[in-house]
């Protein structure tokens, strides 16, 4: 991959074999692996300084998780910009991701990373040294989870609604009146939001690093593009990522090409505008 296409990152983890106690010499195990392509890589330069991660389960023979982050670029369109496949969601595996993603694709400071509240998240987070914290980074929370997370722990659907608003506040005056409705409610609802963090999830209080962003639907947008990926081999499944980005590559190249030659031809219809 690298060869032929200079530029892209590749990481690979391995583990020892062991026949019962006794390692095998000359053999390893693929323990994790972390790629971007160079295009991937480029294009984030362009892109809000935002990121959505999130990991879904592969299926099939082979186990494990496959994590993904995308960005947006300002005509909205999505941009994956790197890949892992790991162990499962753990501290470690998290923590391999997030290292890599730093070090060489979002290197950029002041950027924004959306995520659910995984608590093996929250403490690669805190491994990294700074990379991932303010003020080089602030990690935001998707608020759909949270909505979840509120309706796990307290079964109250209608309040699940209101704890979504709050995160919704696009205002200090128009949060304290969502808080307000749900600390009447009930003070033990109140703290529980209390803890997470305003920052963390509000949106009056995000700083404008969400660019307006609640959730992390980007990313399961493209587990369309992945679909029945998930259940093919690690060889597969790489390249099924370098064929399928090479065909929406491709074909947003050409749309904006067309829409480049639609403005160039009909400039009347665009300063009309």
């Amino acid at each position: 991959m690298v060869q032929k296409m200079p530029g892209s990152v590749v990481q690979i983890e391995t583990r020892p074999l062991y026949n019962g106690n006794e390692e095998a010499q000359g053999v390893k195990i693929l323990h994790r692996v972390f790629w971007s392509f160079n295009p991937c890589i480029r294009a984030f330069r362009h892109c809000k300084p935002l990121v959505q991660v999130d990991g879904t389960h592969l299926y099939g023979k082979y186990k494990g998780t496959l994590l993904v982050v995308v960005a947006q670029d300002v005509n909205q369109n999505i941009v994956p910009i790197a890949f892992a496949l790991v162990e499962g969601e753990t501290t470690d595996a998290w923590h391999f991701f997030l290292r890599n993603l730093r070090m060489y694709v979002v290197r950029k400071d002041g950027v924004g990373m959306i995520s659910d509240r995984h608590e093996s998240i929250r403490a690669a987070v805190n491994r990294s040294g700074g990379d991932w914290q303010p003020p080089r980074a602030w990690w935001m929370f998707c608020i759909r989870h949270i909505g979840s997370n509120f309706l796990r722990a307290f079964k109250v659907l209608h309040l699940q609604k209101l704890v979504v608003n709050i995160g919704y506040s696009r205002t200090v005056e128009e949060y304290n009146i969502n808080y307000k409705r749900l600390e009447e409610r009930g003070e033990t609802y109140a703290r529980w939001c209390d803890a997470i963090g305003l920052r963390h999830w509000v949106l009056a209080f995000d700083e404008g690093h969400r660019w307006g962003h609640m959730t992390t639907n980007l990313v399961e947008c493209i587990n369309s593009v992945l679909k029945g990926a998930r259940n093919l081999s690690v060889l597969a499944l790489v390249r099924a990522t370098y064929y399928r980005l090479n065909e929406l590559f491709t074909w947003k190249s050409a749309e904006t090409h067309e829409r480049s030659v639609l403005d160039i031809r009909t400039p009347h219809l665009r300063n009309s505008g």
